[in-house]
């Protein structure tokens, strides 16, 4: 097959999405598919050296640097798809250059394919107000409507789209990579200079953003360490625009920043839980890689995040935006090693079954079945 993969965000920017699109690049590239991907480019931060990724010159949104606004007009994206001649597009975002593709296939009568990353009515609401959440849900109803497969990783969050009008939402993208993400990678080493030995790490990982409720995870820490004192060592690794807000109101934490993958797994490797307070995700693969690595996770009953997450078996599910429950459970993990320890590795076993190779495959079945003639 030839896949068209079109997205708004790419690397070497990091988070969710990123993380599923290179997944995907790779695995039907190994699985023996032709694949085109076009992406904004991020200036000197950009290092192509596969000549099926294309970059279109993007700017930082003004309110949110982190995103990247692309002008697809100009560009002649639309001959780069048509000579490419895609068996299907996949659209993986819904900003302009998504649009631009989304019309591109339509216009061509190309299988189109998107997918839904983002909550967008609950970001909306939380840095706009409620009246932008009615347009939001006509946007997507709109953008989402012509697709013969709209992805999201998880079943509540699918759900939450057929509610919506979207009217072929399919679950794909809940992997985990199993062998990065993995116990075996713990070193005492390593625990000692971060000044844990003897006691635990309780972790938080993720974009520091008001979309993450980081105000709860905040005074969760607040109220854990007061209670738990010198037993505990807390631990936040991720950057975002509200980083400095959450490291002036947590002295008391170990703030790591944004680590690469490698790192990265071996700090969940090294920590004795995760705490995660978001009550936005479509899936939350933060939740699934600290699960890969044997951690018990306290998370947010919201989302996707219910789908990985068995409330009292792999780790807590609280109601969302009430530290004091964040607070109550931390302080009841750290002090219970054995349940701990007993959830963590269910949580493992959990993962085990999300691996990404399945998930792969299982995309290739997807695609397979969009590209035959529509009814």
């Amino acid at each position: 097959m030839r896949l068209a993969l079109v997205t708004d965000t790419f690397r070497p920017e990091v988070n969710g999405v990123t993380t599923v699109l290179a997944t995907m690049r790779r695995g039907l590239l190994d699985r023996g598919h032709d694949v085109q991907v076009i992406a904004p480019g991020y200036g000197r931060l950009t290092s192509d050296t596969e000549v099926d990724v294309h970059r279109v010159p993007s700017v930082p949104c003004p309110a949110y640097g982190a995103v990247r606004l692309s002008w697809p007009l100009g560009q002649g994206i639309g001959s780069l798809i048509t000579r490419f001649a895609p068996d299907i597009v996949h659209v993986a975002t819904e900003g302009p250059l998504g649009a631009f593709a989304r019309d591109r296939a339509l216009r061509f009568r190309i299988p189109l394919v998107t997918s839904f990353h983002t909550d967008f009515p609950s970001y909306a609401e939380r840095y706009v107000g409620k009246w932008a959440v009615a347009p939001t849900q006509r946007y997507l109803r709109w953008f989402h409507g012509p697709a013969r497969a709209t992805q999201t990783p998880s079943e509540i969050t699918c759900a939450e789209l057929r509610r919506l009008g979207v009217a072929r939402p399919t679950v794909w993208g809940r992997g985990v990579d199993c062998h990065l993400f993995h116990p075996s990678r713990r070193d005492e080493g390593r625990r000692r200079a971060l000044g844990v030995e003897g006691r635990a790490l309780v972790l938080h990982v993720g974009r520091i953003a008001i979309e993450k409720d980081v105000g709860t995870l905040v005074a969760a820490f607040q109220q854990a360490h007061a209670a738990l004192g010198d037993t505990a060592v807390f631990c936040v690794a991720g950057d975002g625009p509200a980083v400095g807000r959450v490291r002036a109101a947590l002295p008391f934490v170990v703030h790591l920043g944004f680590l690469e993958r490698e790192r990265l797994a071996d700090l969940y490797a090294d920590a004795d839980l995760f705490v995660f307070t978001s009550p936005t995700e479509t899936c939350g693969l933060v939740v699934l890689e600290a699960m890969a690595s044997g951690l018990s996770v306290i998370a947010a009953d919201a989302g996707g995040v219910q789908d990985n997450v068995r409330d009292g078996i792999t780790g807590r599910l609280l109601p969302p935006g009430k530290p004091d429950g964040f607070a109550r459970t931390i302080v009841a993990l750290v002090e219970e090693p054995l349940l701990r320890h007993c959830m963590g590795q269910a949580a493992r076993a959990f993962a085990v079954a999300r691996d990404w190779e399945r998930e792969l495959d299982l995309l290739v079945e997807q695609y397979e079945s969009v590209r035959a003639p529509a009814a």
